[in-house]
């Protein structure tokens, strides 16, 4: 008997490998999918304005990291004694002002030289709600529990998320000809916008994605995240306790279907041998002093080495560390 419909792996012509370096952006799902790639040794770079879920946000940080527009002391604001920025998560805020800039300043920067060099772009979209800041008209990437007063909520329009794309597309293909770019739907519920808001914020990103591929077939293509939770796995089981964010299951679980997308048989073996370095730096000895503990860890760090000296490219540092 059969009891999911599993969603099959795509077959792709995109090839991520541990040489091509990918600079990811969106919602938190980025962060879950590009943690687990960083921790297997995968050039990539995620979220250099740290989380942000809608479309016109994700867009106008890829505008700034092209532009490698520097952020000025007028571009933060005060609130309840700490600088923030409209354009980034919370992560960038802090108490002095000018640890702010610098900070943020730095990641643009990097971004930007990362960005040159990028194969692949992927873009994670969480909601089509946005918050447009009165003072201003703008919207912001994150509210920073500024009062609600202070903003109009507003729903994207399909057209207005294509339209937008479009511009950036252009500016981004200047810096990284030949960028191919991955589009996906964060499977985070946002119920605070409630059940049918959404569902109707999710319905609009679909929509918006789906008239993207129409017209930049040969650049763009989806990955199914938000399906694969919502209708292959499709049971609170495999959601966190908030039971609106994946757990570490399904996390997995999507990261399985998008190496079997993304990775070639070379790539996968390589990976393997990675997961058994981080699996042996997890093994808790009784007995640290102890020449079997010893003697563990000096076949641990030869492994290392000679990792290295067949994939030279390869961070291995991050992998030594936990010896």
């Amino acid at each position: 008997m059969i009891f999911r419909t599993e969603i099959p792996t795509q077959n792709s012509e995109i090839n991520i490998s541990h040489k091509t370096p990918v600079l990811m952006m969106g919602s938190c799902f980025t962060d879950n999918v590009g943690n687990l790639l960083i921790d297997k040794l995968f050039p990539v770079k995620t979220n250099p304005f740290g989380v942000v879920y809608n479309p016109f946000s994700v867009f106008k940080g890829l505008e700034i990291i092209i532009s490698s527009k520097k952020q000025e002391a007028g571009d933060l604001f005060e609130h309840n004694g700490k600088w923030h920025s409209w354009d980034h998560h919370s992560v960038f805020s802090g108490w002095k002002k000018d640890q702010v800039i610098e900070k943020i300043n730095n990641e643009i920067s990097h971004a930007h030289d990362f960005l040159k060099s990028a194969k692949y772009l992927i873009l994670t979209f969480g909601s089509a709600w946005v918050y447009r800041l009165k003072e201003s008209q703008s919207i912001v990437s994150n509210c920073h529990k500024v009062p609600a007063k202070e903003f109009n909520r507003e729903l994207l329009q399909v057209s207005d998320i294509v339209n937008e794309f479009e511009k950036i597309l252009n500016k981004l293909q200047q810096i990284s000809p030949g960028i191919k770019i991955i589009l996906t739907i964060s499977p985070v519920r946002h119920w605070k916008d409630g059940a049918h808001g959404n569902q109707v914020s999710k319905s609009i990103l679909h929509l918006a994605i789906n008239d993207i591929l129409q017209s930049q077939n040969e650049i763009c293509e989806y990955f199914p995240s938000y399906e694969l939770l919502i209708d292959d796995l499709r049971d609170y089981r495999f959601y966190a306790d908030d039971l609106l964010h994946p757990n570490n299951q399904a996390i997995e679980y999507i990261f399985e279907k998008f190496e079997g997308s993304y990775f070639d048989e070379k790539t996968i073996n390589l990976n393997n041998q990675i997961e058994k370095f981080i699996k042996a730096s997890g093994h808790k000895h009784f007995d640290s002093e102890s020449i079997q503990t010893k003697e563990f860890i000096k076949h641990q760090v030869e492994g290392i080495a000679d990792l290295k000296e067949k994939h030279p490219y390869l961070d291995t540092d991050k992998l030594l560390s936990g010896f």
